[in-house]
């Protein structure tokens, strides 16, 4: 299998690090350098370096720019102004979801180009095709740049002061969400100010032939205690931060609203997209929900791992989207996605209800035996965003 996967610009690098390579997403990626705990750690209270450039830029350009985008997610990017950027989900005609992806307003900051678009690594063959066929209704190019560019997460407290190191002063860095054309040891970089962690941070997205300058580059400021990243710390982060991941929260079968994530969906959007329907009607208390997102911590020392069967009052009626434990809080923490068909009613309209469904009782099944945890509010740990 892992001769099928593909390999970033930055695989030699992995090795020579002693990195544990695995498969994901198509590609073969480090989970690990020198441990998953010490990498978490590290970046929550320092700095970690992500090679993340299996992620999927595509550019969109055209005089229908616009019109396009707001054709195919729910969120309003009208008032997108140039240089920021927004998480948007990209649904199916029944309400799932094909993807997460963020959009940035890239006019005058990438020659030609209107809207860049970075999409999950194992949709870039569905995404791709999915949008170009949107897009033949409108005036507008869409060009799959995933091949030609390197992304790289920069992510902890002491961030900023490594892209001040590489010659870009802290008055002059991109605020949250936002992200600049610049240039960082002699290399033209897209610097973005966001990230996947919870934490203050950068992504920085360039042509892959300056990877290896840049990850060394970085890698060399000691001073800052930077160390490199895998994807298992990188799990754990996301999850503690209470983001999700698709293919695990997110999937085409349910709808934003159900992954709780309707505080990302205006309720008045005046454009048409796929799903709105139901989306709306969700967002709008018009329609039910059949399903339910729950963070949840373990009362018991057990690790829910993903597709886990979760139970309520002894009956079975969902599934541990994701589970681990959390090295911040030295408690095991997780998702579920609950199924409300499974459950009466007088339960599902407690579950429905945010105050009532705070310290819930949930059962979750590890190893033929039932072990309780206890449904909380996310994130698990405190966001630390520089807005």
């Amino acid at each position: 299998m892992e001769d099928e996967c593909k390999k970033t610009s930055l695989y030699d690098e992995h090795i020579k690090l002693g990195a544990k390579m695995v498969p994901f997403g198509g590609w073969l990626m480090p989970v690990q350098y020198e441990g998953i705990i010490k990498e978490h750690n590290s970046t929550r209270n320092f700095a970690g370096l992500f090679d993340v450039s299996h992620m999927g830029e595509v550019f969109v350009s055209g005089v229908d720019s616009l019109k396009f985008l707001q054709s195919i997610v729910p969120q309003d990017l009208n008032n997108l102004e140039q240089g920021r950027a927004i998480y948007c989900h990209l649904p199916n005609k029944d309400g799932g979801l094909i993807d997460d992806i963020i959009v940035y307003s890239a006019k005058n900051i990438i020659d030609d180009v209107d809207y860049l678009i970075v999409i999950n690594a194992s949709r870039i063959d569905f995404d791709v095709p999915f949008m170009k066929e949107e897009a033949k209704k409108f005036d507008v190019k869409i060009t799959n740049k995933s091949d030609d560019f390197s992304m790289l997460a920069l992510q902890g407290p002491n961030a900023k002061y490594i892209i001040e190191k590489m010659g870009l002063k802290l008055e002059n860095q991109p605020k949250f969400f936002t992200f600049i054309n610049t240039i960082l040891d002699d290399c033209p970089i897209y610097l973005t100010r966001t990230g996947y962690t919870g934490e203050d941070g950068f992504e920085l997205i360039f042509e892959n032939k300056y990877s290896s300058k840049l990850w060394n580059k970085i890698l060399s400021y000691k001073e800052f205690q930077v160390v490199p990243v895998g994807l298992g710390a990188r799990d754990t982060l996301r999850l503690e931060a209470g983001l999700p991941l698709y293919g695990h929260e997110l999937n085409d079968k349910t709808t934003p609203i159900e992954s709780s994530l309707g505080f990302f969906i205006p309720k008045d959007k005046k454009e048409d997209y796929n799903g709105k329907s139901l989306i709306q009607a969700q967002k709008n208390k018009l329609a039910p929900l059949r399903r339910k997102l729950f963070a949840f911590v373990m009362e018991d020392r057990m690790i829910a791992r993903a597709d886990y069967s979760v139970y309520i009052n002894g009956v079975e009626c969902g599934v541990v989207t994701s589970g681990a434990p959390s090295p911040t809080l030295g408690k095991n923490i997780g998702f579920c996605m609950i199924e409300f068909d499974k459950l009466d009613k007088d339960l599902v309209s407690k579950l429905n209800n945010i105050e009532q469904s705070l310290g819930m009782t949930i059962q979750i099944m590890v190893r033929n035996k039932l072990y309780n945890a206890q449904i909380v509010k996310k994130p698990f740990v405190q966001k630390k965003y520089n807005k």
